[in-house]
C-alpha cells in the first residue's frame, strides 16, 4: 500500500475508540507497524507486555526520561506513558510505516521533532453521552475511573485545533474508511 514511511498519529478522548482502528489500520495495512508505548500502569488481564505495552516500574521510566529515551511522554490518571525514540527508528529503519496511539500531550511533545513527518488525526465519539455508554460497556474502569475519564473529555477535546484531521466516531466502519482515505490521501 504504502511506498514511503507514513507515521500517523491517532489521539482521542478515552473511549472513543483510538486502539480498535489502532489494530484495524494495523490489521489491514501490513506496512504499518504500531508504536508500543512503555507504561507504569499495571497490565490488564488480556495485555502482553511488549505487544500492548513496555510495562516498567516508574524508576526505570524517570530514567528514561533523564537520558532523554522518549520522543514524548505524559502522566495521564497517575501512571505515565511514552514513546521511545529506539522503537520508533526501528520501525522506520525496517522501511515500515508507523501508527501511534497517543494523547494530545504527546502529540504536541511529538510534533516538535520537525523531521517527522506525522498525520496528526483526532477521534471524537458523537457526543459525552455515548462516550460514557462506551466507557461503561468496555468494562474496564470502575465509576469513579469512569467519572475522571469524562471530566477529562472537556479538557482533551480543546485540543483537536493540534490536529491535521478530526474524524467522528459514530460508527467503527465508517470511521475506518475515512481515516483508510486520509492514509490513502497522504501516502503521495
Amino acid at each position: 500500500m504504502t511506498n514511503s514511511n507514513l507515521m500517523v498519529v491517532l489521539s482521542s478522548p478515552s473511549g472513543a475508540g483510538k486502539t480498535t482502528l489502532t489494530k484495524k489500520i494495523q490489521q489491514k495495512f501490513q506496512n504499518f507497524k504500531i508504536s508500543v508505548s512503555h507504561t507504569t500502569r499495571k497490565a490488564r488481564p488480556n495485555e502482553v507486555d511488549g505487544i500492548d505495552y513496555f510495562f516498567v516500574e516508574k524508576d526505570e521510566f524517570q530514567k528514561k526520561i533523564e537520558n532523554k529515551d522518549f520522543y514524548e511522554y505524559a502522566k495521564i490518571f497517575n501512571n505515565y506513558y511514552g514513546t521511545s525514540k529506539e522503537s520508533v527508528n526501528s520501525i522506520l529503519k525496517n522501511n515500515n510505516s508507523i501508527l501511534f496511539d497517543i494523547d494530545w500531550q504527546g502529540n504536541k511533545q511529538l510534533s516538535d521533532y520537525k523531521e517527522l513527518k506525522l498525520i496528526k488525526i483526532f477521534l471524537v465519539p458523537p457526543n459525552k453521552n455515548e462516550l460514557k455508554k462506551r466507557l461503561i460497556q468496555r468494562n474496564q474502569d470502575n465509576k469513579d475511573v469512569i467519572e475522571e475519564r469524562l471530566k477529562a473529555f472537556d479538557k482533551d477535546t480543546v485540543h483537536w485545533l493540534d490536529y491535521d484531521y478530526i474524524v467522528i466516531n459514530d460508527n467503527l466502519d465508517n470511521c475506518f474508511t475515512q481515516i483508510e482515505k486520509i492514509i490513502f490521501s497522504n501516502n503521495n
